[in-house]
């Protein structure tokens, strides 16, 4: 399997959308418990972990 560059980028922006829903998870009014079964999906699962977040996940109370 060859590398290339776009590959590369796509693993980094997943990377970098996956950290971002991590901090959007932690900074939620959710519960614990919540907050911890959704950080491990989203770590685990990136792509799916974080369509699934997206959509069904705890959203944050700032703003």
């Amino acid at each position: 399997m060859q590398f290339n560059m776009f590959t590369g980028l796509f693993g980094l922006i997943i990377f970098a959308l996956d950290v971002w829903a991590i901090a959007q998870i932690i900074n939620s009014g959710a519960e614990r418990t919540s907050k911890i079964i959704w950080v491990l999906v989203v770590a685990i699962l990136p792509v799916v972990g974080l369509i699934a977040w997206y959509f069904a996940g705890p959203k944050s109370n700032i703003g």
